[in-house]
């Protein structure tokens, strides 16, 4: 059981170590003798654990995408049951959180897009497609403008995060992020939500 469970801080060590040296440095400048110095064990150790570095990346990535997968599943958070749109708006706010301050997230959507990787995890494929069914659900709530398609909006959000995951990782300041995606929700909100009814 000792055993198992040092087996296991050592994976662990191995992944966040891998995750740290991958968002510094690319799939391709990493390399095992840092991923290994940085988890405090040996290259040896490393290689018993994991089959090189492709094994270290796709368990990166499948990290993030559980993360990823953890915003989606709660939809944005509490109190927004009836109110895709605003679920839709508060995950943006969380992948950015974690883009910030999770560099398992923050490295798996930068494999992603190295195309020295050969990723077998899609995350801004897996974030548009949720925003596109988000978007599909606010459409039929009545939350969309009628020229609007859900398509075109969710590729937006796509668009809006993985350019706020490039200033996050310049800066590494959610305060700095979090401030910069109010700024552009107050622009595109008011171009794709249908005008709010009228009572008497």
């Amino acid at each position: 059981m000792v055993k198992q469970q040092r087996a296991a801080r050592t994976r662990e060590s191995l992944v966040r170590a891998a995750a740290e040296v991958f968002a510094e440095e690319g799939f391709v400048a990493a390399s095992i003798a840092a991923i290994s110095e940085r988890a405090g064990v040996s290259p040896g150790a490393l290689n018993f654990h994991f089959d090189g570095k492709t094994a270290l990346a796709r368990a990166v990535e499948g990290r993030a995408a559980e993360a990823v997968r953890s915003i989606t599943r709660a939809g944005g958070g509490a109190g927004r049951a009836g109110d895709p749109l605003g679920a839709l708006v508060d995950s943006t706010y969380a992948l950015q959180r974690l883009l910030v301050g999770d560099v398992l997230v923050r490295a798996g959507f930068a494999l992603g897009a190295d195309v020295a990787h050969r990723s077998r995890v899609d995350l801004r494929g897996q974030w548009r497609l949720w925003a596109e069914e988000s978007f599909g659900a606010a459409a039929r709530a009545g939350q969309l403008a009628d020229r609007v398609s859900a398509r075109d909006a969710a590729r937006l959000v796509v668009a809006v995060t993985a350019g706020l995951e490039v200033l996050g990782a310049v800066h590494a300041d959610g305060a700095d992020v979090h401030q910069a995606l109010t700024r552009i929700w107050s622009v595109v909100l008011p171009g794709i939500a249908a005008e709010p009814q009228e009572t008497d």
